[in-house]
């Protein structure tokens, strides 16, 4: 789809660069500062510092180790799962989640176009074909009411196996992503799934912290996954974690992100091709300590979502991206909505991300839609209207943890 760029006026440019301004404006009034503000960075401190040489002095470095034991026990329980598995990162537990649900080679897996591309790695890395639907603006993510009209129209039912009729391949799992920490709607979505037979995997890389009503995401489908990135509300420098309420599945995971591996005091024997993705001790340690530190994290997050929310609430510039009604958020990322153009929307967007970013607030836009990439651009799509609307018009500000004091 080309985008009208070309048809942008000087009267849109002014327009731009006043809406620029004018949210340069505010951004700082909520971050406090006129240096430089990242956008994302985490927060360590001396429990961290005193666990990860804890285990450095214990020696035990690698996946087998005390922190690796207590980083899931701790995550199972904040939770609310019945079990957790840390994996070497989000993309590797989304990978591993999706083969608990049964996605097999040549698949079809229903997934938003709005989302980070590990999304679509992870089941490609099955060998399926990511198949991607569309986004609503009340949670940023799946809109499982257009996605059942959809999967009305294009599918048939072939014993136990949904049918796209359109490419003749199985349908066999939906992965909705919750998008910058806010939850999709998965009461509805479960809904959907139940009625068309799929399982759900969810893609909680950026929502730990986040609830939608009462219940933590990650842990309404089959599995869920986490990710511990650098850049996320905690973090284990690298790292992920598979969320899963039923026993079996606990274990294959562990079994299958730890090479396969039987049981036996010195023999090396896999029963099956699996992986190397089991978090190191040393990981888990930083976990541990994090996780300690959680919810006064999630309680700084809140007020600093409580800013922006002030300072935007009379803007005709913008609108702030907000929980909604059933969810508990942890705001990983805040955001805004930019005011509507009728010409060209990723003009507007990128003159608030040069005006922000010299003016040191590094602001980011939304990903380029998965469906736009070059690898992904024959993989089979519903209308995204609304999924190209918020990436044309949004636009991620800073959110670091530490930009909001500590309780007292």
């Amino acid at each position: 789809m080309n985008h009208p760029i070309a048809t942008a006026t000087a009267s849109d440019a002014n327009t731009n660069e006043a809406i620029a301004n004018d949210i340069v404006s505010r951004v700082r009034s909520v971050v406090q500062t006129s240096d430089f503000v990242t956008l994302h960075e985490p927060n360590l401190g001396d429990i961290e510092q005193r666990y990860v040489a804890d285990c450095v002095a214990s020696g035990w470095v690698s996946s087998v180790g005390k922190y690796v034991d207590q980083f899931e026990q701790d995550l199972a329980r904040y939770t609310g799962s019945k079990f957790a598995v840390a994996t070497v990162n989000g993309t590797a537990a989304l990978h591993v989640s999706l083969l608990l649900a049964g996605v097999e080679r040549d698949d079809e897996v229903i997934c938003p176009a709005l989302s980070f591309v590990a999304t679509a790695n992870a089941i490609s890395y099955c060998g399926a074909i990511p198949h991607f639907v569309d986004t609503e603006y009340r949670t940023l993510g799946m809109d499982a009411g257009k996605l059942a009209t959809y999967l009305s129209e294009i599918t048939s039912v072939d014993g136990d196996q949904l049918i796209n009729r359109v490419t003749g391949r199985r349908i066999s799992a939906i992965v909705p992503m919750h998008t910058l920490g806010h939850s999709v709607d998965m009461q509805a979505l479960q809904a959907t799934a139940t009625t068309f037979g799929l399982p759900i995997v969810e893609d909680a890389a950026e929502s730990l912290g986040t609830f939608c009503n009462g219940q933590h995401t990650g842990t309404f489908g089959v599995a869920g996954a986490l990710s511990f990135n650098g850049n996320k509300i905690m973090t284990t420098g690298g790292g992920g974690a598979i969320l899963t309420n039923d026993e079996a599945t606990a274990a294959r995971a562990k079994h299958l992100t730890t090479t396969a591996k039987q049981p036996h005091p010195w023999r090396y024997v896999h029963d099956e091709i699996a992986f190397n993705y089991r978090m190191p001790n040393l990981n888990a340690a930083m976990g541990c300590a994090q996780l300690e530190r959680f919810p006064d994290f999630r309680e700084r997050k809140q007020s600093l979502a409580n800013r922006y929310r002030s300072q935007f609430a009379n803007s005709q510039s913008a609108n702030f991206v907000d929980q909604w009604e059933g969810e508990s958020s942890n705001f990983w990322l805040n955001a805004i909505l930019l005011a509507r153009t009728p010409n060209a929307p990723l003009s507007r967007r990128d003159t608030v991300l040069q005006k922000t970013n010299e003016a040191g607030q590094m602001t980011r836009p939304m990903w380029e839609l998965l469906s736009d990439l070059p690898i992904y651009s024959t993989c089979p799509r519903s209308e995204l209207a609304v999924s190209r609307d918020i990436a044309e018009r949004t636009v991620c500000l800073p959110s670091s943890v530490g930009l909001v004091p500590p309780a007292r």
